[in-house]
């Protein structure tokens, strides 16, 4: 959605000479700003809960809420946004880390909630959920792809960046996705609660990986994956 040529009409030409303008109407359409992406996964929480709204964390996973929250206010960064799922889990992470990020506004989407984004390959036995399952999540968890991860609008002038709360199925699957690798390879990464995924999207659309499922700032006793 950002590639500049993708961005103009071609059939739109001069009025006085009745030639294209395709240079100077490219470089208005190209990206001058980078992105840069934080994918949180959400802390521990209590697995026990039968509904969402149950599925609380734990007082474990408010204290890596509280790390995960120092850690990304220690980069000294301005932050512009978090954006995180509306399950209890993430929202309640969110609301721990807001409070070392003053100011930032927060923004819940349906979009990252957890789900099964596409069947893994190679299969896992331990996990098999049904099949309509994948297209039911799948087609939601790639329009949160789409929708938030791509190059800077064009009117972006300054380096941005943002906050996405959400969970290990989603953040993998995106980060596959943004690398341009096989999706169906989403499970063979693992994430920790409260980790800190970077991803960098540069003007030109190239993405970078940072970091993967950051931990290193919290005590070992402390770090979990349930």
């Amino acid at each position: 959605r950002r590639e500049p040529l993708a961005l103009i009409n071609l059939k739109k030409k001069n009025e006085e000479t009745g030639e294209e303008e395709l240079a100077s109407r490219l470089d208005h359409c190209k990206a001058k700003a980078t992105r840069h992406i934080f994918l949180i996964r959400h802390s521990q929480y209590n697995l026990d809960g039968r509904a969402d709204k149950d599925r609380t964390l734990t007082p474990l996973g408010r204290e890596q809420a509280e790390l995960t929250g120092h850690r990304l206010a220690s980069l000294g960064l301005k932050f512009d946004q978090i954006i995180h799922s509306s399950m209890t889990r993430a929202t309640e992470t969110t609301e721990i880390i807001s409070k070392h990020l003053p100011g930032v506004r927060k923004i819940s989407t349906d979009l990252l909630r957890e789900g099964a984004p596409i069947e893994p390959d190679p299969p896992v036995s331990h996990w098999k959920p049904e099949a309509v399952q994948y297209y039911e999540d799948g087609a939601r968890i790639e329009a949160a792809f789409r929708n938030f991860i791509h190059r800077a609008d064009a009117k972006q002038e300054e380096d941005s960046y943002e906050i996405f709360v959400c969970h290990a199925n989603v953040i993998r699957y995106i980060v596959c996705r943004a690398l341009q690798f096989p999706p169906e390879g989403w499970l063979r990464m693992s994430l920790n609660n409260g980790s800190i995924t970077h991803l960098v999207i540069r003007p030109n659309g190239r993405v970078a990986l940072r970091t993967l499922g950051d931990t290193g700032f919290m005590p070992p006793d402390k770090i979990t994956r349930t």
